[in-house]
């Protein structure tokens, strides 16, 4: 099953090029870093980042994080796959940019 992070355009840069994070200031803040599945992808990308179009969406193999990835309440109740370790560039399995639209942003085909 693929699961989903955004990230800034510099959170991006900086995992491709250090090879690992331990993602955006609120994931250290939380102490995991947030993901989405993609049911719920859209919303996060509405509720947190509405204004920003330089976006990069990244789908990750639930298969690759094993026992590190916890499906924890959020909102209203619904289940969101939490990181519990870095998110390591080998686990990423495809990287897209997530534009904004006129009306949102506009995501890959199949995503959502």
């Amino acid at each position: 099953m693929l699961i989903f992070k955004i990230f800034r355009r510099p959170e991006w840069e900086e995992l491709r090029s250090r090879g690992k994070t331990q993602g955006a200031p609120i994931d250290l803040a939380d102490g995991y870093i947030h993901m989405s599945t993609s049911n719920q992808v859209a919303e996060t990308a509405a509720r947190h980042f509405s204004d920003e179009s330089d976006l990069v969406l990244v789908a990750v193999d639930t298969a690759r994080l094993g026992d590190t990835l916890k499906w924890e309440a959020s909102r209203g109740g619904a289940l969101f796959p939490h990181l519990y370790r870095p998110l390591s560039l080998a686990d990423v399995v495809w990287d897209k940019s997530l534009p904004l639209g006129a009306t949102g942003h506009i995501f890959p085909e199949g995503v959502v």
